[in-house]
């Protein structure tokens, strides 16, 4: 008889593997691509415009050794006048992810603003199950975030 996996012992499995494959390679503290926080994306928009809109390399700041881009002057001047209102919590990091313990990357489009602050995760299928009980996530991810974050 075949062995089939639920949906979600499959995605468990998926994040271990990006935490595992992650770990060894020496996964910075912030998410990004080659040191480019958010993917690139402007994450005050996040809160301005309520949607993820794209960054520009006209626009950009320094920060927890990242460079963070945005989509206008007055968006990156926001973010360095105070980095912590906007930067999403656990590093852009999955936030269900973060709450199981591990790190996994994120998409854009997957995100919520949750007592003013930012989380993203890893799609919106995840998303959905993290907003399901989300306070208790956001407890659980807290709780982890200082062991997993470098």
């Amino acid at each position: 008889m075949p062995y089939s996996l639920s949906r979600r012992s499959l995605l468990i499995a998926a994040l271990a593997t990006v935490s595992v494959g992650s770990a060894h390679a020496g996964n910075p503290a912030i998410y990004g691509s080659s040191g480019v926080a958010a993917s690139g994306y402007d994450v005050v928009a996040y809160f301005t415009e309520g949607r993820p809109v794209d960054g520009s390399d006209a626009y950009t700041a320094a920060h927890d050794g990242a460079t963070w881009r945005f989509a206008s002057a007055a968006n990156r001047d926001l973010f360095v006048a105070n980095p912590t209102n906007y930067a999403p919590q656990y590093g852009g990091y999955c936030a269900y992810a973060a709450a199981q313990g591990s790190k996994a990357p994120t998409v854009p489009e997957a995100w919520k603003i949750v007592d003013n602050k930012l989380y993203l995760n890893y799609s919106k299928g995840v998303q959905r199950r993290w907003e399901s009980n989300e306070a208790s996530y956001i407890a659980d991810a807290d709780r982890n975030w200082p062991s997993i974050a470098n």
